[in-house]
């Protein structure tokens, strides 16, 4: 077979492909961004080997399946962080639950530099190497914690709370909704339509204080596969 041996990267074919998936999306990136968000990339692979961060070690999935996969949700996540209905001291604040290897946190805060963003995990080497990411990338507006998002406490909240295959929407809703600013959103990545998890969370008698605003459905550049963001908000 021909081509490059395993593990090796055609860096200039990826950077390519990167370009080509932020047109798709419609996110107009620096050149600088776009260098960024590669280094991060970089360092998701080189950690991987050591940490396992994620399950995903190829690296055309990884640009698809994560970097792609959470830049996809990226202008939907920014135009809801920067919503004027929530307080001045909670706008452009976006909590990223559960965020592993830094998805989707870490792209927002490379694409969107006006807004701040924290990723939490119980995972500590996941939140180490986050935490280098922030430091070796220069990244001010990206911060990690570890630790468990319902012993968080914050006076000003978030406009945004997101999570990207970190758990059921009633967990997502039960463990982090205490974060939301008044007048903010939940927004969940999810993969097929999750009319069973709507379901479960009408079922546990959360719909009473919350309702799903929309759902609308994502298109990642190069994967196909079926993506949604579930759309929630106070009633």
């Amino acid at each position: 077979m021909g081509g490059l041996r395993h593990g090796a990267v055609d860096e200039a074919a990826q950077r390519q492909r990167l370009e080509s998936g932020l047109d798709a999306i419609g996110l107009a990136l620096g050149a600088a961004q776009v260098d960024t968000l590669f280094a991060y990339l970089t360092l998701l692979r080189k950690w991987n080997g050591v940490y396992n961060l994620t399950a995903i070690r190829h690296p055309d999935e990884m640009l698809t399946h994560h970097l792609l996969d959470s830049l996809a949700a990226v202008p939907a996540l920014a135009e809801a962080a920067r919503s004027q209905a929530v307080p001045d001291a909670a706008r452009g604040r976006l909590l990223d639950v559960g965020s592993g290897g830094g998805m989707p946190g870490m792209p927002l805060a490379i694409a969107c530099p006006d807004v701040n963003v924290l990723m939490v995990d119980i995972v500590q080497k996941k939140t180490a190497f986050l935490t280098q990411c922030r430091a070796q990338l220069h990244l001010t507006n990206a911060t990690a914690h570890w630790g468990p998002v319902e012993k968080i406490e914050d006076a000003h909240g978030y406009a945004v709370i997101t999570s990207r295959a970190f758990a059921e929407l009633t967990d997502f809703v039960n463990l982090s909704g205490h974060l939301l600013a008044p007048g903010g959103k939940l927004l969940a990545m999810k993969g097929v339509y999750p009319q069973a998890e709507m379901d479960r969370m009408e079922a546990a008698g959360l719909m009473q204080a919350w309702q799903v605003e929309a759902v609308p459905k994502i298109v990642v550049p190069e994967l196909d596969a079926e993506r949604h963001l579930v759309v929630l908000s106070r009633r």
